[in-house]
């Protein structure tokens, strides 16, 4: 296979499969806006070439954490990143571990100085990270082994979520410190998101969601849709959560799907008729949700849909010359300024990629769309 059909293959892994996680929920959300968010700027962290982010996480202005990937293609050169935003810059934190991160692809923070990361390890374990911006130490729980996938991270205070899959069923990593416990889903397939006790995946056919209850995870009833898969979710409480994946019915023939949660049932949402790639979503914590991915139709430009109350609407950001197609693969709310912030990355006409940052906000009188 050549590299230019390694790089078209692994696109569309990236497009329908690759895990985006869960960012931890603003505990107080602000006041709603009284217009409709607008695209305001693409921006970068400054990868190496062909670089990709797989998630975020924004705490305050002046605290956004970041990870993902550079040197996507080079076996030998490939390397997870974590990337911080201070208010005015990005900087790179670094991993005091020699074994060296493969791809990163989940973040959370039990506050600005409990930071998880997880993702591969070049030495064929799962990759758990912890630290704050002076960096980043590994953590090796003894309950995982070789073979294990992590796809996403949830942290609280004295307690660490992870998810992902070992062989062929869905993995759920919970602890800290040296106590570390793994129980596997009676389900096969793997899950690839988890917040507020809740973890999305899928079986290889079908949508799969688990709920922590009476200390264990239990699967839990879904509507019949054959191909589903999820790859987000955002909890706001027991009542209330958003999960966002796709319906997959053939190569390039892929629909988008939301689950909403009521408490009592999981129940399909309906979303505009199109052919776009849902990898994230994030929420304001009473009942406001962005999701993020990728609009083939018009792929070159980044893509949100924003729902409330059911009813959602498509937020589009501006074209760049030289790139073929933008990718968001993770979202995060920030309480207090009504902005959102996605991460992911652009492909241009020579199949090369760049990471993204894009932000949206509150409409004004200075903002682009």
């Amino acid at each position: 296979m050549t590299r230019r059909s390694q790089r078209r293959a692994l696109s569309l892994i990236l497009a329908t499969f690759v895990a985006w996680t869960q960012v931890t929920p603003a505990a107080h959300a602000d006041p709603r806006p009284t217009q409709i968010e607008a695209w305001q700027q693409s921006t970068s962290v400054r990868l190496q070439a062909d670089g990709s982010l797989s998630d975020v996480l924004a705490i305050s202005p002046s605290d956004v954490w970041a990870v993902g990937q550079q040197e996507i293609w080079d076996v030998w050169k490939n390397r997870g990143t974590i990337r911080h935003w201070n208010g005015s810059r990005w900087a790179e934190v670094g991993i005091r571990d020699n074994t060296a991160a493969g791809n990163l692809r989940g973040l959370a923070a039990a506050s600005p100085s409990d930071v998880w990361a997880v993702g591969d390890g070049h030495d064929g374990l799962p990759y758990l990270a912890h630290g704050d911006t002076a960096g980043f130490d590994r953590v090796r729980p003894p309950a995982l082994r070789a073979g294990d996938w992590l796809g996403g991270v949830d942290a609280k205070s004295g307690k660490v979520v992870a998810v992902g899959s070992r062989e062929r069923n869905g993995l759920i990593l919970t602890g800290q410190g040296n106590s570390w416990t793994a129980q596997e889903t009676k389900e096969k397939g793997a899950l690839y998101a988890v917040s507020g006790g809740f973890a999305v995946g899928d079986t290889g056919t079908e949508p799969l969601i688990v709920h922590l209850s009476g200390g264990s995870w239990k699967s839990m009833p879904l509507p019949d849709i054959p191909g589903g898969y999820l790859r987000d979710v955002q909890v706001d409480s027991s009542k209330r959560a958003l999960a966002v994946g796709g319906v997959y019915r053939g190569p390039g023939d892929i629909s988008p799907l939301a689950l909403a949660w009521n408490g009592k049932r999981w129940r399909e949402l309906r979303l505009p008729r199109s052919e776009a790639r849902l990898y994230g979503v994030t929420g304001d914590g009473k009942g406001r949700y962005w999701m993020t991915g990728y609009d083939p139709a018009r792929a070159a430009e980044p893509f949100m849909l924003r729902c409330e109350k059911a009813a959602c609407e498509t937020i589009r950001g501006g074209t760049q010359k030289g790139r073929s197609s933008v990718r968001l693969q993770a979202v995060a709310y920030l309480a207090g300024k009504s902005t959102v912030w996605a991460v992911g990355h652009a492909v241009d006409t020579r199949d090369r990629y760049t990471d993204v940052v894009e932000s949206f906000a509150p409409r004004t009188t200075t903002s682009k769309s």
